[in-house]
């Protein structure tokens, strides 16, 4: 199985199918295999990039906190777009993922030709807010250390199917990457240029507001909501999820298209 090595974190990740390359990025506690049921589908015009985050599923667990961070996630990703040699992707996610993925926008917007947010928030305008999310983030990476995987046991799909080797790495992106330090993300919303679609489970009730809001921000975004879904959406309803994203991206290859021609 590929893998890259990022300063002695080995970041594993596969790649399916051909054509403009589609970054997926799972969710906090998830891996690459919350997306098994649609490998067929969007790998069979695109050159889909699956791969798991530091600290999840077949990745590397460093033992430092401070090798868990937004801005090392980024860069991570950055550098899986250049081993499958892609200098831009349509890049998406699910949850952390999706936040990370507008996290990437906002460092490396002239790589990323659209973006697919599932299930996401996109970070807190106040301060207070934020120490909220945080106190609860810190509270689940204590409980992984307590109770190990078997806190993932209740948790919703995209995390209760997955495999970790063990829980260590889990607590720590609890409190290195699941936290968050500041606005710039949900600040920069306004300036994202590039086609995007937002999507969220009608019973995903946490992040409902978050994707109105998303929605109005940025700039031509469309929104879907899926109905008798959480917060795994593709999981739930794994059709559905399918019927909304094909059209988006089949939209981006119709304009890629006609620039071409023009």
């Amino acid at each position: 199985m590929p893998t890259i090595d990022r300063d002695g974190v080995r970041i594993y990740y596969e790649v399916h199918g051909s054509g403009p390359p589609l970054l997926l990025t799972h969710g906090y506690s998830s891996t690459s295999g919350m997306w098994q049921g649609q490998i067929e589908a969007l790998s069979k015009h695109h050159k889909l990039v699956l791969w798991d985050m530091r600290g999840h599923g077949q990745s590397g667990y460093p033992e430092d906190t401070a090798a868990y961070s937004e801005a090392l996630t980024v860069a991570d990703m950055a550098a899986l777009l250049d081993a499958v040699g892609a200098d831009t992707a349509i890049v998406g996610g699910l949850s952390l993922g999706g936040y990370m993925s507008l996290a990437f926008y906002r460092t490396h917007p002239d790589r990323v030709r659209a973006l697919l947010i599932i299930d996401t928030g996109p970070g807190f305008k106040k301060d207070d807010a934020r120490e909220v999310w945080n106190k609860r983030a810190h509270d689940t990476g204590d409980r992984f250390e307590r109770e190990g995987l078997a806190v993932l046991k209740s948790a919703s799909r995209e995390r209760s199917s997955v495999t970790h080797r063990d829980a260590s790495g889990l607590a720590r992106a609890a409190r290195g990457m699941l936290t968050q330090r500041d606005a710039r993300v949900i600040e920069s919303l306004p300036d994202i240029k590039v086609p995007s679609l937002i999507m969220v489970g009608a019973d995903d009730t946490p992040f409902l507001a978050a994707s109105d809001y998303m929605a109005a921000k940025i700039p031509g975004a469309q929104k879907v909501v899926i109905p008798a879904a959480g917060h795994a959406v593709n999981i739930d309803q794994p059709q559905a999820f399918i019927d909304a994203v094909l059209p988006f991206l089949d939209s981006l290859d119709v304009k890629a298209g006609q620039k071409a021609i023009s």
